[in-house]
């Protein structure tokens, strides 16, 4: 195990800019997830800690040895793909054993680490099958078992979940959290999915356009988004996010009128109000008490929850509620909220404000 830092890693390809200025201390068998969407950098930044890629500016540091010089081979780092890059004319227990053979390893120490390897992922009954015999989740547990058994100092993970079904996806999530429990290897994951960053991550690092947007907890992103992008990425359904202005410690959009807030007046806010806290106000209610009103665009049940849509203005403001929720599409309805529970952002700059009420 060892701690990884970069240290204003920069990474340019002629007059692209794929990273910049990038720096993080990961620290000893910490599971650090890099998430954000397609271009943002996130596998460029991990593909330059497996030495695949040379940085244009900074260091990489594993343990206390700056690699940047260093081969991937020498880097003692064990990486697995979004394919499973498993050789089809091998068995199971070849495909895992392969990393040691090719070091000179005797065969002797060569089977016991299989099998080792083999039963942390739960797959010694399948040890003399070749992969096209396995499914899609048996085959990235080999990928996972071939990187365990050089125990490695550092795990580095591409989306290692994109080519399985969403069932797979979620047992293989609860399977790594287990599995970096046990082994508390220094792991860095990239995905896109940020259902995978806030189940599996110790930090979340959010990427946008080259440039880390925030980085902290799982709780301390979806609590406190730094700015509009992550409050717009992070989240399923998305946070609501609303253009207005406020004004003696009210914030008014079309539809929207929310008191409460102990800021400076601000003539282009966004507020943000994530589904889960908003409160469902049918009918009349609506009309004389809601800090939100509009018509209902759409109604989905998603079998624990319904999700209720109204159209306010230009907006469209979902809220989560419960599953026995019934509405019908052009009736009025309304939201109630607590101030406590939004978050205000400057539209121009997207920074985030304090918007905690007094």
């Amino acid at each position: 195990m060892a701690r990884v830092q970069l240290k204003n890693i920069v990474k340019r390809w002629g007059a692209s800019t794929a990273v910049e200025r990038l720096s993080l201390d990961i620290a000893d068998g910490e599971f650090l997830v890099l998430l954000g969407p397609s271009g943002c950098g996130k596998t460029t930044t991990m593909r330059m800690v497996a030495g695949l890629e040379d940085p244009s500016e900074g260091e990489v540091w594993i343990g206390e040895r700056c690699v940047n010089t260093l081969e991937p081979k020498d880097r003692d780092v064990a990486m697995v793909f979004q394919s499973y890059g498993l050789y089809p004319n091998m068995t199971v227990a070849e495909n895992i054993g392969f990393p040691l053979k090719i070091r000179g390893l005797p065969a002797s120490e060569v089977g016991p680490a299989v099998q080792q390897a083999a039963q942390q992922v739960e797959l010694t009954d399948y040890l003399q099958r070749r992969p096209k015999e396995l499914s899609g989740g048996q085959r990235q547990r080999v990928a996972l078992a071939r990187a365990i058994v050089r125990r490695p100092a550092v795990f580095l993970m591409d989306e290692p979940l994109s080519n399985l079904d969403a069932q797979l996806r979620v047992s293989m999530r609860a399977y790594l959290k287990h599995l970096h429990h046990s082994l508390r290897v220094t792991t860095i994951y990239v995905t896109h999915d940020q259902v995978e960053a806030m189940t599996l991550a110790d930090r979340v690092v959010v990427m946008s356009r080259a440039r880390i947007q925030q980085v902290g907890t799982p709780r301390e992103i979806y609590d406190r988004p730094a700015n509009l992008f992550v409050a717009g990425f992070v989240g399923a359904p998305p946070m609501n996010l609303l253009r207005g202005r406020l004004q003696g410690g009210v914030f008014e959009a079309p539809g929207v009128r929310v008191a409460g807030f102990a800021l400076p007046d601000h003539a282009d806010a966004v507020l943000g109000i994530r589904p889960e806290d908003l409160t469902v106000m049918p009918g009349a209610t609506a009309t004389a008490t809601a800090a939100i009103e509009g018509e209902v665009f759409a109604l989905e049940l998603t079998g624990d929850a319904t999700y209720l849509t109204l159209q306010c203005g230009d907006a469209k403001i979902t809220a989560k509620g419960g599953k026995a929720l019934q509405a019908q599409i052009g009736d009025r309805a309304g939201f109630g909220l607590d101030t406590a529970r939004c978050h205000l952002f400057d539209a121009h700059s997207q920074a985030r404000l304090d918007a905690r009420a007094p």
